[in-house]
């Protein structure tokens, strides 16, 4: 296995912004997929089937932050692995960490299929909505094992520092879906069960592309019942509580679902529209902590806290531009793709109101998870699962479900808003006074 740590030596913001570039195209690629389904199905004129796939779409996103939650644990690991000189410890952490993530999923896979009309109910689906919604997660959440195959290849592939390979591993998914959406959803007339099924042969090709590049880079091991025994501890060490903490971001989104739905289902449609153009717009924020791991775990692992403290700041210096970036993105497209959507009224105010306040939010997002990632990777990740829920389990569903009191639908997207500007802005605090005073005495998991 010919890999280094390539991340001990040379620019660290050029790692920084590298690696998150190209970890965002990926992560966006791979929500493009949920984006494509939900812009075509608008074109089939119905609100309320933009807001069933809006309450699916809430389900499924807890489910994929499990695998992200596991990505992380591999990332960690692996990367830590060949910052201390040792590729063949690296490539059976990596073998056994995919393994454990096609069970966990496919285990999940199984009983979200048999709960899903009580998960859709809590969560606010009813009606003809609920249904619609129930047969669109059916049909999806089958293919959960094969998004575990692909994250946990693409977070091999980062760990080892093969940033575009890993970013390929998505974009495939997003490209297919690029062709099959509107073949399946439109011109074959199938809609929403079409749009289904559009998601599950577009992970097909990304669990495909993610086991061919980590094959081909020689990142994995034959598989052994010892080596699954002995990694399990320390892969759940940091798997366990990154998960927790992966899904508090979907638990703060589905407790925004459930205060917009007070407001009817025009407003949980134009959130529905507003929560994908949130994720493929920001998925540079939503990347960073797979992506800079692997630089913090490498560097860490050669005993070189400096870099890593630098690596710390030159995240927070990214997400100040990207955020600033994107934000004005937002604030011009907004009206114009709510239009382009079909959405009139509630609906377009919350995409409008979204873009004003909420986009400019995501820099204090960026800041919770560049904590994440130093917490994670040094050795603290239970207080990224504490960071997290302070925010989404802690804040949100008093500020949206109390601004939303007061200023009906734009106060639910004021509250999202205010939970990040004050969670991001105290977990960047904490972060960098670990990272500056106890980074060298944070622990080594096995």
């Amino acid at each position: 296995m010919a890999q280094h740590a390539k991340f001990t030596t040379g620019s660290t913001l050029r790692h920084v912004v590298v690696m998150t570039l190209t970890g965002s195209l990926g992560l966006s690629f791979m929500f493009l997929v949920d984006f494509l389904a939900l812009f075509w199905i608008s074109r089939l004129g119905r609100e309320d089937l933009i807001a069933a796939v809006g309450f699916a779409a809430t389900i499924q996103f807890f489910l994929v932050s499990i695998s992200i939650g596991m990505m992380i644990a591999a990332v960690a690991l692996v990367s830590r692995a060949l910052g201390q000189g040792d590729p063949d410890r690296a490539q059976r952490i990596a073998t056994s960490a995919m393994i454990y993530a096609v069970a966990v999923q496919g285990a999940i896979a199984v009983a979200v299929f048999m709960l899903r009309e009580p998960l859709l109910r809590w969560s606010g689906a009813e009606g003809a909505v609920l249904d619609v919604a129930a047969h669109f997660l059916g049909i999806t959440v089958i293919s959960l094992p094969l998004t575990a195959l692909a994250m946990s290849g693409g977070a091999v592939l980062r760990a080892a520092g093969e940033a575009w390979r890993a970013m390929m591993v998505t974009t495939t998914g997003g490209l297919v879906a690029l062709v099959v959406d509107p073949i399946l959803i439109v011109v074959m007339g199938l809609g929403v069960p079409g749009a289904a099924m559009a998601i599950v042969i577009s992970r097909m090709a990304m669990a495909c592309a993610g086991l061919y590049w980590v094959m081909g880079r020689g990142l994995l091991t034959r598989p052994a019942l010892y080596d699954l025994r002995d990694m399990a501890a320390p892969f759940l060490a940091i798997a366990l509580p990154a998960v927790a903490t992966q899904v508090s971001t979907p638990f703060g989104n589905w407790v925004l679902i459930r205060a917009m739905s007070e407001h009817g289902e025009s407003a949980v449609a134009g959130l529905g529209v507003a929560a994908r153009l949130q994720i493929l717009g920001f998925g540079g924020i939503f990347a960073l902590s797979g992506a800079i791991g692997g630089i913090i775990g490498q560097n860490h692992g050669a005993g070189l806290g400096g870099r890593v403290r630098q690596s710390y700041l030159d995240a927070l210096k990214f997400c100040a531009v990207y955020t600033a970036v994107i934000w004005a993105l937002m604030l011009i497209f907004a009206d114009p793709l709510a239009r382009a959507f079909g959405l009139g009224g509630m609906a377009a105010d919350v995409v409008h109101w979204f873009a004003l306040i909420g986009a400019g939010s995501f820099m204090f997002t960026g800041a919770l998870f560049v904590a994440n990632a130093a917490f994670n990777n040094l050795g603290r990740p239970i207080w990224a699962t504490m960071a997290n829920w302070a925010r989404d389990g802690g804040m949100m569903a008093p500020l949206a479900f109390g601004l939303g009191a007061v200023f009906a639908a734009p106060g639910v997207i004021a509250g999202q808003a205010l939970a990040n500007v004050l969670a991001g802005a105290l977990a960047g605090w904490i972060g960098w006074r670990f990272v500056s005073r106890g980074v060298d005495r944070a622990a080594h998991p096995a």
